[in-house]
């Protein structure tokens, strides 16, 4: 099982791919944990999920969680299917219960309700090239194979 979890090729693409979507996230997640980049943070975040969006806590903690210390373990490429499979499952979520009614385009000209899904769409597909070939080269799951630890 092991095996399949981190098994991934020695490919230039896939560090690519998960290097640029964890730096893409990471500030959406440091803007809800940390009150980074304009963000909230912590307390403020659980407040509007809690309260404003009406999410249970346990949802709203896991989002937090999931984008901020998801996309740093992305970056280093660790568990790589593993947060991969997360952010699917998270931009899903987000895209169909803020952003679907708005369309499909990101509000470039202020005349939408909202954001549109498109950034979400991109987001999985990245995702799913994740989910399908591992953490590419440099990756930490490579090690975890290497190391005899599967």
């Amino acid at each position: 099982m092991k095996n399949k979890l981190f098994d991934t090729a020695d490919s230039w693409t896939m560090i690519v791919l998960r290097v640029i979507l964890g730096l893409v996230i990471f500030p959406h997640g440091a803007q809800k944990l940390l009150g980074w980049f304009g963000g909230y943070g912590f307390t403020g975040t659980m407040n509007f999920f809690t309260g404003t969006v009406g999410l249970p806590w346990i949802i709203g903690f896991l989002v937090i969680i999931i984008e901020f210390f998801g996309s740093i373990l992305l970056i280093a490429g660790t568990g790589t299917r593993i947060i991969a499979l997360l952010y699917i499952v998270l931009a899903t979520g987000i895209a169909i219960s803020s952003h679907f009614q708005n369309g499909f385009f990101i509000n470039w000209y202020g005349n939408q309700a909202g954001e549109g899904f498109e950034y979400f769409v991109l987001w999985i597909a990245l995702a799913i090239a994740l989910l399908i070939n591992g953490g590419g080269r440099y990756s930490v799951d490579k090690l975890f194979l290497k190391t005899g630890t599967s």
